[in-house]
């Protein structure tokens, strides 16, 4: 059975790191219809740091990995994001814990770790126009994946593009959390900026693994 190991995952963290830094400015962008515009710079803040200290993260294994990378992410990552994304790494953090290795299925659990967390932390579910909108998809995506026996490749090609059909449809609906549901119905038409991150983060990772 294909597995990808610590050193994997740290390859894909570190293009969700590059994706971010990269794309800080047009992140901002689409945040600026509905938000206040800083998303792209909060997220970038954390991940620019989590680069500067990348030989100093414990590579032990991948929870030590990415409970390190949580860590930097929640202290650094301005605003909301730094609780929302770092939850989201310390709770896949929490399920990988010893693990050096993992299975397709097991992987598609620990993308549901992180949104545990995330739901845990911030309360928002499908439908509330926040990054949840692309990683719910993407999660069951994996998990479907898993059931038929797909690779990682095939299962993270199909998994991006369930992400960037989730962030399409933030078009649809108002806003009911975070800094966008201040605006409400005045939100739709525009997409959920974390959402749309994901879509793009998703799809760079895919075209990279």
């Amino acid at each position: 059975m294909e597995t990808i190991k610590t050193s994997d995952i740290m390859r894909i963290i570190n293009v969700m790191a590059d994706v971010i830094i990269e794309n800080e400015k047009p992140f901002c962008d689409l945040d600026s219809a509905a938000g206040d515009g800083d998303f792209g710079m909060s997220v970038a803040k954390g991940f620019k740091v989590l680069k500067a200290e990348w030989d100093d993260l414990s590579t032990a294994n991948i929870g030590k990995f990415l409970r390190s990378c949580g860590m930097i992410i929640t202290e650094h990552c301005g605003g909301a994001s730094g609780p929302i994304w770092g939850s989201a790494f310390m709770s896949a953090a929490k399920y990988s814990a010893g693990k050096i290795e993992l299975n397709l299925s097991e992987f598609a659990e620990l993308m549901q770790s992180a949104v545990d967390g995330i739901q845990k932390r911030g309360g928002a579910k499908l439908g509330d126009k926040t990054l949840l909108d692309a990683l719910i998809p993407t999660t069951e995506s994996l998990k479907q994946s898993a059931l038929a026996g797909s690779s990682f490749k095939e299962a993270f090609t199909i998994g991006a593009r369930a992400a960037v059909e989730g962030a399409e449809k933030t078009k649809e609906y108002g806003a009911t959390k975070g800094r966008a549901s201040y605006v409400g119905d005045r939100s739709i038409s525009y997409p959920d900026a974390g959402a749309m991150a994901l879509g793009i983060i998703f799809t760079v990772i895919a075209e990279k693994f």
